[in-house]
Protein backbone atom coordinates (compact mmCIF):
# COMPACT_ATOMS: atom_id res chain seq x y z
CA UNK A 1 0.00 0.00 0.00
CA UNK A 2 3.31 2.26 0.78
CA UNK A 3 4.40 1.67 -2.26
CA UNK A 4 1.09 2.37 -4.65
CA UNK A 5 0.93 5.90 -2.45
CA UNK A 6 4.25 7.05 -3.38
CA UNK A 7 3.65 6.01 -7.12
CA UNK A 8 0.27 8.05 -7.24
CA UNK A 9 1.97 10.85 -4.99
CA UNK A 10 5.15 10.44 -8.05
CA UNK A 11 2.40 10.89 -10.58
CA UNK A 12 0.66 13.89 -9.59
CA UNK A 13 3.67 15.30 -9.01
CA UNK A 14 4.51 15.16 -12.92
CA UNK A 15 1.26 16.15 -14.10
CA UNK A 16 0.90 19.08 -11.32
CA UNK A 17 4.08 20.41 -12.38
CA UNK A 18 4.14 19.81 -15.93
CA UNK A 19 1.24 22.35 -16.06
CA UNK A 20 3.57 24.74 -15.15
CA UNK A 21 6.92 23.64 -16.89
CA UNK A 22 5.12 23.45 -20.04
CA UNK A 23 4.24 27.13 -20.37
CA UNK A 24 7.41 28.05 -18.96
CA UNK A 25 9.10 25.77 -21.96
CA UNK A 26 6.73 26.95 -24.90
CA UNK A 27 7.80 31.21 -23.88
CA UNK A 28 11.18 30.14 -23.93
CA UNK A 29 11.16 28.71 -27.31
CA UNK A 30 8.70 31.79 -28.37
CA UNK A 31 11.57 34.25 -27.47
CA UNK A 32 15.01 32.37 -28.39
CA UNK A 33 13.67 30.31 -31.57
CA UNK A 34 15.04 33.15 -33.21
CA UNK A 35 18.45 33.44 -32.55
CA UNK A 36 18.67 29.57 -30.77
CA UNK A 37 18.46 27.62 -34.39
CA UNK A 38 19.47 24.49 -32.05
CA UNK A 39 17.04 25.54 -29.01
CA UNK A 40 20.17 24.70 -26.94
CA UNK A 41 18.57 26.68 -24.31
CA UNK A 42 15.20 25.08 -24.80
CA UNK A 43 16.72 22.00 -24.13
CA UNK A 44 18.50 23.12 -21.12
CA UNK A 45 15.27 24.05 -19.80
CA UNK A 46 14.27 20.26 -20.59
CA UNK A 47 16.84 18.75 -19.02
CA UNK A 48 15.51 20.59 -15.67
CA UNK A 49 12.13 19.69 -15.84
CA UNK A 50 13.29 16.03 -16.52
CA UNK A 51 15.93 15.56 -14.24
CA UNK A 52 13.59 17.28 -11.50
CA UNK A 53 11.48 14.26 -11.10
CA UNK A 54 15.11 12.64 -9.87
CA UNK A 55 15.93 15.13 -7.62
CA UNK A 56 12.82 14.69 -5.74
CA UNK A 57 12.69 11.18 -5.32
CA UNK A 58 15.48 10.44 -2.57
CA UNK A 59 14.95 6.71 -3.15
CA UNK A 60 16.87 7.19 -6.37
CA UNK A 61 20.07 8.18 -5.68
CA UNK A 62 21.87 9.59 -8.98
CA UNK A 63 25.52 9.70 -9.90
CA UNK A 64 27.05 10.74 -13.02
CA UNK A 65 30.72 9.69 -13.95
CA UNK A 66 32.34 11.19 -16.61
CA UNK A 67 30.81 14.57 -17.11
CA UNK A 68 34.58 15.99 -18.15
CA UNK A 69 34.24 13.71 -21.13
CA UNK A 70 30.94 15.92 -22.09
CA UNK A 71 32.89 19.69 -22.67
CA UNK A 72 32.77 21.71 -25.92
CA UNK A 73 30.47 21.77 -28.61
CA UNK A 74 31.39 18.65 -30.51
CA UNK A 75 28.67 17.35 -32.71
CA UNK A 76 28.41 13.69 -31.81
CA UNK A 77 26.27 10.64 -31.89
CA UNK A 78 25.87 9.66 -28.17
CA UNK A 79 24.72 5.81 -27.62
CA UNK A 80 23.47 3.70 -24.32
CA UNK A 81 22.15 1.18 -22.96
CA UNK A 82 18.35 1.16 -22.12
CA UNK A 83 16.41 -0.53 -18.83
CA UNK A 84 14.05 1.50 -17.57
CA UNK A 85 11.53 4.46 -19.04
CA UNK A 86 13.19 5.90 -16.03
CA UNK A 87 16.51 6.15 -18.40
CA UNK A 88 15.77 9.56 -20.23
CA UNK A 89 15.20 11.38 -16.97
CA UNK A 90 17.97 10.57 -15.76
CA UNK A 91 20.08 11.18 -18.83
CA UNK A 92 18.76 14.18 -18.63
CA UNK A 93 21.21 14.94 -15.98
CA UNK A 94 23.69 15.19 -18.54
CA UNK A 95 22.58 18.71 -19.07
CA UNK A 96 24.55 18.50 -22.75
CA UNK A 97 22.68 19.35 -25.96
CA UNK A 98 21.35 17.11 -27.97
CA UNK A 99 18.26 15.75 -29.50
CA UNK A 100 16.18 12.54 -28.61
CA UNK A 101 15.48 9.98 -30.63
CA UNK A 102 12.15 8.49 -29.24
CA UNK A 103 9.01 6.84 -29.70
CA UNK A 104 6.20 8.46 -31.95
CA UNK A 105 3.69 7.72 -29.32
CA UNK A 106 5.43 9.82 -26.86
CA UNK A 107 5.13 12.42 -28.79
CA UNK A 108 1.25 12.38 -28.67
CA UNK A 109 1.38 12.91 -24.61
CA UNK A 110 0.31 16.12 -23.14
CA UNK A 111 2.41 18.63 -22.34
CA UNK A 112 5.37 16.34 -21.91
CA UNK A 113 5.09 15.30 -25.54
CA UNK A 114 4.22 18.67 -26.70
CA UNK A 115 7.76 19.88 -25.56
CA UNK A 116 9.54 17.04 -27.38
CA UNK A 117 8.21 18.40 -30.29
CA UNK A 118 9.08 21.87 -29.67
CA UNK A 119 12.59 20.76 -29.04
CA UNK A 120 11.89 19.09 -32.47
CA UNK A 121 13.48 15.59 -30.65
CA UNK A 122 13.23 13.11 -33.57
CA UNK A 123 10.23 10.60 -33.46
CA UNK A 124 10.56 6.93 -34.73
CA UNK A 125 7.91 4.36 -34.91
CA UNK A 126 9.32 1.01 -34.51
CA UNK A 127 8.67 -1.70 -37.18
CA UNK A 128 7.90 1.03 -39.54
CA UNK A 129 10.70 0.71 -42.60
CA UNK A 130 8.80 4.29 -43.22
CA UNK A 131 9.52 5.90 -40.30
CA UNK A 132 13.04 4.20 -40.06
CA UNK A 133 13.89 6.20 -42.82
CA UNK A 134 12.22 9.05 -41.67
CA UNK A 135 13.63 8.75 -38.60
CA UNK A 136 17.17 8.38 -40.26
CA UNK A 137 17.10 11.36 -42.57
CA UNK A 138 16.09 13.71 -39.99
CA UNK A 139 19.15 12.42 -37.23
CA UNK A 140 20.98 13.42 -40.10
CA UNK A 141 19.41 16.88 -40.48
CA UNK A 142 19.88 17.20 -36.94
CA UNK A 143 23.96 16.34 -36.86
CA UNK A 144 24.43 18.62 -39.92
CA UNK A 145 22.87 21.59 -38.00
CA UNK A 146 25.43 20.99 -35.01
CA UNK A 147 23.36 19.30 -32.78
CA UNK A 148 24.24 15.70 -30.90
CA UNK A 149 21.52 12.95 -31.59
CA UNK A 150 21.12 10.72 -28.43
CA UNK A 151 20.18 6.96 -29.77
CA UNK A 152 19.58 3.44 -27.66
CA UNK A 153 21.31 0.90 -30.28
CA UNK A 154 19.42 -2.13 -28.34
CA UNK A 155 16.00 0.01 -29.67
CA UNK A 156 13.88 -0.82 -26.52
CA UNK A 157 14.25 -1.33 -23.11
CA UNK A 158 16.23 -4.53 -21.83
CA UNK A 159 13.85 -6.42 -19.34
CA UNK A 160 16.75 -7.93 -17.31
CA UNK A 161 19.21 -5.56 -17.68
CA UNK A 162 21.79 -7.89 -20.03
CA UNK A 163 22.63 -5.40 -23.08
CA UNK A 164 20.35 -6.78 -26.19
CA UNK A 165 22.01 -6.71 -29.60
CA UNK A 166 22.34 -3.66 -31.25
CA UNK A 167 20.59 -2.31 -34.24
CA UNK A 168 22.58 -0.17 -36.68
CA UNK A 169 20.82 3.06 -37.27
CA UNK A 170 23.44 4.53 -34.81
CA UNK A 171 26.41 3.29 -36.56
CA UNK A 172 25.48 3.86 -40.14
CA UNK A 173 24.66 7.79 -39.22
CA UNK A 174 28.47 7.63 -37.24
CA UNK A 175 30.14 6.30 -40.63
CA UNK A 176 28.59 8.33 -43.39
CA UNK A 177 28.79 11.56 -41.42
CA UNK A 178 32.36 10.98 -39.66
CA UNK A 179 31.29 11.76 -36.47
CA UNK A 180 32.75 10.88 -32.98
CA UNK A 181 30.75 8.29 -30.77
CA UNK A 182 30.04 8.78 -27.01
CA UNK A 183 28.97 5.58 -25.21
CA UNK A 184 27.21 5.87 -21.81
CA UNK A 185 26.20 3.03 -19.57
CA UNK A 186 23.36 3.68 -17.09
CA UNK A 187 23.26 0.86 -14.39
CA UNK A 188 19.87 0.87 -11.55
CA UNK A 189 17.52 2.26 -13.67
CA UNK A 190 15.28 -1.50 -14.01
CA UNK A 191 15.05 -2.31 -10.36
CA UNK A 192 13.69 1.15 -9.70
CA UNK A 193 10.87 1.43 -12.46
CA UNK A 194 11.03 -1.91 -13.99
CA UNK A 195 10.03 -2.57 -18.12
CA UNK A 196 6.36 -2.72 -17.66
CA UNK A 197 5.59 -1.33 -14.39
CA UNK A 198 4.83 2.41 -13.13
CA UNK A 199 5.00 1.47 -9.53
CA UNK A 200 7.91 2.47 -7.15
CA UNK A 201 10.09 -0.32 -5.93
CA UNK A 202 11.89 0.72 -2.98
CA UNK A 203 15.35 2.74 -2.90
CA UNK A 204 17.61 2.01 -5.27
CA UNK A 205 20.71 3.53 -6.50
CA UNK A 206 21.57 4.71 -9.89
CA UNK A 207 24.54 5.39 -11.81
CA UNK A 208 25.09 6.57 -15.55
CA UNK A 209 29.15 6.28 -16.52
CA UNK A 210 29.86 8.82 -19.29
CA UNK A 211 32.76 6.56 -21.31
CA UNK A 212 35.97 7.63 -23.50
CA UNK A 213 34.69 9.15 -26.91
CA UNK A 214 35.50 7.22 -30.19
CA UNK A 215 36.55 8.68 -32.80
CA UNK A 216 35.90 8.75 -36.30
CA UNK A 217 39.48 7.88 -36.90
CA UNK A 218 39.50 5.23 -34.74
CA UNK A 219 36.71 3.34 -37.02
CA UNK A 220 36.83 5.09 -40.26
CA UNK A 221 38.11 1.53 -41.63
CA UNK A 222 35.53 -0.73 -40.68
CA UNK A 223 32.45 -1.41 -41.52
CA UNK A 224 29.24 -0.77 -40.14
CA UNK A 225 28.80 -4.32 -38.90
CA UNK A 226 32.21 -4.43 -37.29
CA UNK A 227 31.47 -1.02 -35.42
CA UNK A 228 28.61 -2.57 -33.77
CA UNK A 229 29.83 -5.54 -32.91
CA UNK A 230 33.19 -3.71 -31.26
CA UNK A 231 30.78 -1.00 -29.33
CA UNK A 232 28.44 -3.69 -28.01
CA UNK A 233 31.62 -6.00 -26.82
CA UNK A 234 32.94 -2.75 -24.91
CA UNK A 235 29.45 -1.52 -23.41
CA UNK A 236 28.76 -4.85 -22.57
CA UNK A 237 32.18 -5.18 -20.68
CA UNK A 238 31.81 -1.45 -18.85
CA UNK A 239 27.97 -2.34 -17.77
CA UNK A 240 29.23 -5.99 -16.40
CA UNK A 241 32.49 -4.17 -14.25
CA UNK A 242 29.68 -1.20 -13.46
CA UNK A 243 27.54 -3.81 -12.38
CA UNK A 244 29.95 -5.55 -10.16
CA UNK A 245 31.31 -2.62 -8.52
CA UNK A 246 27.95 -1.31 -7.40
CA UNK A 247 26.94 -4.84 -6.20
CA UNK A 248 30.27 -4.71 -3.85
CA UNK A 249 29.13 -1.41 -2.83
CA UNK A 250 26.13 -2.46 -1.91
CA UNK A 251 27.54 -5.62 0.09
CA UNK A 252 29.80 -2.95 1.73
CA UNK A 253 27.04 -0.59 2.94
CA UNK A 254 24.46 -2.91 4.17
CA UNK A 255 26.10 -3.70 7.39
CA UNK A 256 26.85 -0.18 8.12
CA UNK A 257 22.86 0.55 7.35
CA UNK A 258 22.17 -2.31 9.84
CA UNK A 259 24.22 -1.14 12.73
CA UNK A 260 23.38 2.46 12.21
CA UNK A 261 19.66 1.96 12.16
CA UNK A 262 19.37 -1.02 13.59
CA UNK A 263 18.06 -3.20 10.65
Amino acid sequence: MKNRIITALFLFVICSTSLVFFPVALLIWAFTRPFDRRLRLLHQFTCFWGAFYTYIMPAWPVVIEGRERLTGDATRIFISNHQSQLDILVLFRLYTHFKWVSKSEIFRLPLIGWNMVLNRYIKLKRGDRKSVARMMADAARKLKEGSSVFMFPEGSRSPDGTLKTFKPGAFILAKQLRLPILPVIIEGTRKALPKYSINFHGRHPIRVRVLPERSYESFADKSVEAIMEDLWRYLNGELLRLKEEMYEERQVAEPIRQKTFGV
